[in-house]
């Protein structure tokens, strides 16, 4: 059955790029692979009530957020909003003032009706995205038709940040279209309305692509006021099946912008003469992602509530052979819980050095072990070497590229931590569990071969093999939901929720470990702890973030570290390296991509940012 819909995909990718959705003009037509891919509900646009499909035009064609971060530029973009948040000085009451001349697509004006509607409806009902956030909320008060005022249980300087757009915010809701809905729940809000450029037009029921089409009144919109008219007319998602039936579709021209393979982005440049990654030399990768990709640990199941189970895993990866096996070592390796960005390079990592190297875990008997190695970004940069590519030769430049450091390859440790918990070995060398049965593990990812999230599955896989534990990589659609309802043991879901990716603020990757927040198996858990991991002291920096000014760089840094050392001392989840985003462009139909020498957006299809990316690219006129 798997092979048969593997097959129908790439049939349906070859009839679609044959005859494009209504006749529609391919030079007037952006065409992009869905990264998450096929949509098994197709026509459920209803972010605020579970997770969906976002990244096929919900979030980065057809909804605004109040605000956005540019992380190419280190900004903040105004997008429904028309200023930033004012807070009280005790940061119990914080206003909003909202951006005029907003409509939603079914031409109905935006107001503070939806914002005030959007934060009723999630305290409300449970089930609700940001349900527990918004139960901060006591009173809401119209100023005017664009200006809201909340008042706060407890101060909390971070309130406006649950708006920010970030891949994940929440986002005003139309009133006028939720308040005739009986159960919100299982609404699938379609066809959906947005305050975004586009509207859907089509949608395959089977969910392979989703066609979108720019409002004629495109200028009633955040995107068309902030930055003009977003130049293709419509914009095509396409789950456009293997990394080598994508490679076809750029050879063709009939695929504008998909995440590769490091060997499909290769062989894409080779046979493209117009094509194009986002770097021109090795590691051609984005560098500028504020993503941590790696593994995260369900803390609810056994063995993974156990620390020492989570270090042992940890330790039995060879991290250089790991990111050879993933990314033939195009990666900047990341040993805590942020990504290797150059603002957190010098805020944290440098920081953070002599405590990493100094950093000991228990082996029991008296005995420690120190488990940081400063050495590995160097060991990936001799592997990048031997295989022929240019590297730094500046010991600090190598340090920033591959990675300052990161965990030691012990499996020896790692076995005398499992014997200490009361594992042992077979006669083949394989381990069994406490009881005495076989250890087996299976690891949930994405279907996208081309996601690092799938790449660290498989690497993780083999190294555990190696280790002698009975591994299986299960690929499946529903990642993000099995992750949210704790239907896993081990997922490529991130370690940890994404920093902002500007300033020193650490509070989007903490804050989901609040005890508050933590939720049983069965149950939907925050964004960033799957794991559903807590732990009093990380309690204890979440609320002394909360009232701590965004200006307050220096507690912010002092505060941000004592939670990153917390969790790789506790290790609920393995960050492994940065997001290593292998994007390739065609520039055939569309040019003027912010590359690494035009760093005018960030890069990607799938983020937010798109929509703000769409009024840049220039048309090439070609047919």
């Amino acid at each position: 059955m798997r092979r048969f819909l593997a097959i129908l995909a790439v049939l349906v990718a070859v009839v679609l790029f044959a005859d494009l959705p209504g006749g529609i003009p391919r030079s007037e037509t952006f065409i992009a692979n869905a990264l998450t891919g096929r949509a098994a509900n197709p026509t459920n646009f209803n972010v605020w009530a579970t997770w969906v499909w976002q990244d096929r035009g919900i979030q980065n064609l057809l909804l605004e957020p109040l605000w956005c971060v540019e992380y190419a530029t280190g900004k903040i973009i105004n997008a429904l909003a028309a200023s930033g948040p004012v807070y009280s000085k005790d940061l119990t009451e914080v206003t909003f003032k909202l951006r005029k001349g907003v409509y939603w697509s079914d031409g109905v004006p935006f107001t503070a009706d939806d914002v005030i509607y959007t934060v009723e409806l999630a305290k409300k009902i449970e089930g609700m995205g940001y349900h527990d956030q918004m139960m901060q909320v006591v009173q809401i008060t119209k100023i005017d038709d664009y200006t809201v005022k909340f008042k706060l249980k407890e101060p909390n300087g971070r309130f406006h940040t649950y708006w920010l757009d970030r891949w994940g915010a929440l986002r005003p809701l139309p009133k006028h279209v939720f308040e005739k809905v009986k159960d919100p729940l299982t609404f699938n809000f379609y066809p959906p309305v947005g305050t975004g450029p586009y509207v859907l037009k089509d949608v395959d029921q089977g969910g392979y692509w989703t066609l979108w089409e720019r409002r004629s009144d495109w200028q009633r919109t955040p995107t068309g006021m902030i930055y003009g008219m977003p130049q293709p007319k419509y914009v095509l998602f396409i789950a456009s099946g293997t990394v080598e039936q994508q490679i076809l579709s750029m050879a063709q021209h009939q695929l504008d912008a998909a995440d590769l393979t490091i060997a499909g982005m290769l062989a894409v440049m080779q046979r493209v003469n117009t094509a194009r990654a986002w770097r021109k030399d090795f590691p051609w990768t984005v560098n500028i992602d504020p993503c941590i990709t790696g593994l995260a640990f369900n803390t609810a199941v056994k063995p993974f509530d156990n620390k020492d189970v989570r270090w042992a895993l940890t330790l039995a990866i060879d991290i250089v052979e790991y990111a050879a096996n993933s990314f033939d070592g195009a990666v900047t390796l990341s040993p805590i819980h942020i990504p290797l960005t150059k603002a957190y390079y010098d805020m944290f990592y440098l920081r953070m050095d002599s405590w990493l190297r100094n950093f000991e875990i228990d082996l029991g008997g008296g005995k420690k072990f120190k488990p940081y190695d400063p050495t590995a970004g160097t060991r990936l940069a001799e592997y990048a070497k031997k295989r022929g590519y240019n590297v730094p030769s500046d010991p600090a430049e190598v340090r920033r590229v591959f990675g300052p450091g990161w965990w030691k390859y012990a499996p020896d440790v790692a076995e005398q931590l499992l014997i200490k918990n009361g594992f042992k070995r077979d006669k083949n060398g394989k381990w069994l569990l406490p009881d005495g049965t076989p250890w087996k593990i299976t690891i949930i990812t994405t279907t996208n071969p081309a996601h690092p999230s799938y790449r660290n599955a498989f690497a993780a896989s083999q190294a555990w093999k190696n280790f002698g534990i009975d591994v299986t990589v299960m690929t499946t659609d529903a990642l993000a939901t099995m992750g949210q309802k704790g239907e896993f043991q081990v997922s490529t879901d991130w370690p940890a929720g994404e920093p902002w990716g500007a300033g020193a603020d650490l509070f989007r990757v903490l804050e989901p470990f609040l005890s508050d927040y933590k939720a049983a198996i069965g149950e939907n858990a925050p964004w960033g702890n799957y794991m559903r991991w807590s732990n009093p002291a990380m309690d204890e920096i979440i609320k002394k973030l909360r009232v701590t000014s965004t200006d307050d760089t220096s507690n912010l840094i002092s505060l941000g570290i004592e939670g990153l050392k917390l969790l790789v001392a506790e290790m609920p989840g393995i960050p492994t390296f940065n997001y290593p985003g292998v994007i390739v462009w065609d520039e055939y139909y569309w040019t003027n991509f912010p590359g690494a020498e035009n760093m005018y957006s960030q890069p990607y299809h799938h983020w937010p940012n798109f929509k703000y990316m769409l009024p840049f690219l220039k048309p090439t006129g070609k047919k």
